[in-house]
């Protein structure tokens, strides 16, 4: 019973949405929107029209470019009135565009109005202004026209008392023409009925024609008054390159650490032994000898350490033989038994190499320290354009790269490369965890 009572039910509701469509809250919004684009994009046009025409006129003394830097300024400021009004009335959240930029080598008032000339937000203000009009005018009068004919029928029955009351008419004629015996006097029932359905009718095809409409003026918002692909793609850039500066100084924070920390430590005091060693040589050789015993292991706990410390500023392994081997290698140190399979056609650039190697490494390391794997696998391949890395495992799961994990990082390296990272890690496992890289050929490589 329940099953063939939830289609009805959802039949039920779907009607009752369709019959509400002219009288709920987004129409309203998005007619008043539609309304006030007349009033608004004809104070912009006009000022637009006559300030950009006065200013161009101008142009042959040095009053013009002043003026039209300020008139775009202006324009700047409506094109952000626009986003808010498009934000309120029809929900349609519009980025803020690229902030003015100035040269770093040039201040003052010529600077910013040369900025303000070459801005292409400020042009793209501009030609909203003057490509709204035409497209505001059409849709006022289409709603204006569609709205006054929907709702004064729909609510004749409210106001018809008025005709009777106010003239010498008994109702609303229609073709009504000297004499009272010619046309059709809308005064009962059944005339009021008719009228309601009629701009019931009315007002459902400009509640469509509504939602249509408002389309539009979210693609023209969109389009001009918000941030331009090649504005947010350089956005892009210059967040990777601060996040590929950051990482490494981060780096180098951490190898001068390391060096300060560990070798340099050992190496200071391996020559202070030695030191004491050298004094004892004549007096006590004994002593002497097992010193310098002693300082023999120093030596090779600092080369371990400086070994160690090379292989993660960048492995020979990797230089010399590539990633299968570098990798074979990670996984050899692994507390979690992994596969490694590597099928690539030959060796990718040293730079996206390198990326995929470390990002391998630290996914592998996650894997040894937090997911109570058995055994895990990396999978390394080619796909068209792209060089795709997959590390899974079969440990408890729950990897999030939002819980402010080291995936977080990973994401954000690769992410500086025009990479990517999927994660799947549902809780209870497994993990699959997915890392895309551009495919970009080692010099010397086939073509």
């Amino acid at each position: 019973m329940s099953t063939s009572a939830e289609p009805r039910n959802a039949g039920n509701a779907g009607l009752r949405n369709t019959l509400l469509l002219p009288f709920r809250a987004r129409t309203l919004r998005e007619g008043l929107h539609l309304l006030l684009n007349f009033p608004v994009a004809l104070a912009a046009f006009v000022f637009a029209v006559a300030g950009l025409a006065v200013s161009a006129g101008l142009l042959i003394t040095f009053v013009g470019l002043p003026l039209m830097a300020l008139v775009l300024l202006a324009l700047r400021g409506y094109g952000w009135l626009e986003r808010q009004r498009a934000r309120a009335l029809l929900g349609q959240e519009v980025a803020r565009p690229e902030p003015l930029r100035l040269r770093q080598d040039r201040w003052g008032p010529l600077a910013w109005m040369s900025a303000m000339l070459r801005s292409n937000v400020s042009w793209r203000a501009a030609a909203y202004a003057l490509l709204h009009f035409p497209w505001a005018v059409f849709t006022f009068c289409v709603v204006i026209s569609l709205w006054a004919a929907g709702w004064s029928m729909f609510l004749f029955p409210l106001w018809a008392w008025t005709i009777p009351a106010f003239t010498d008419e008994p109702g609303v004629g229609v073709n009504t023409g000297e004499g009272p015996e010619e046309g059709w006097i809308w005064d009962g029932p059944p005339e009021y009925v008719m009228a309601v359905v009629l701009g019931f009718l009315l007002l459902m095809l400009a509640a469509v024609v509504i939602r249509v409409m408002a389309h539009g003026d979210r693609a023209l918002v969109s389009l001009l008054l918000g941030p331009s692909q090649a504005a947010t793609r350089m956005w892009q850039l210059e967040s990777d390159r601060s996040q590929v500066v950051d990482t490494s100084a981060a780096d180098l924070r951490r190898i001068e650490r390391n060096l300060h920390d560990g070798a340099q430590a050992r190496l200071v005091a391996l020559a202070m032994e030695l030191g004491l060693a050298k004094e004892k040589l004549t007096e006590d050789p004994e002593t002497a000898a097992r010193m310098v015993e002693e300082a023999h292991g120093e030596v090779k706990l600092a080369l371990q350490e400086l070994r160690d410390l090379a292989r993660g500023i960048h492995p020979a392994v990797l230089t010399d033989r590539g990633l299968g081997p570098a990798l074979s290698a990670v996984a050899a140190r692994s507390r979690v038994p992994v596969t490694v399979e590597v099928d690539l056609p030959w060796r990718p650039a040293e730079a996206i190499e390198g990326i995929a190697y470390f990002t391998a490494s630290e996914l592998l390391q996650n894997v040894s320290k937090h997911s109570a794997a058995r055994q895990a696998g990396v999978d390394i391949w080619r796909a068209d354009d792209r060089l795709m890395l997959q590390v899974t495992d079969d440990g408890r799961g729950g990897a999030d790269p939002a819980a402010g994990s080291g995936l977080a990082g990973l994401a954000e390296r690769l992410a500086a490369v025009d990479g990517l990272l999927a994660v799947h890690s549902p809780t209870g496992g497994p993990t699959t965890i997915t890392a895309v890289l551009p495919w970009r050929d080692r010099v010397g490589a086939p073509g």
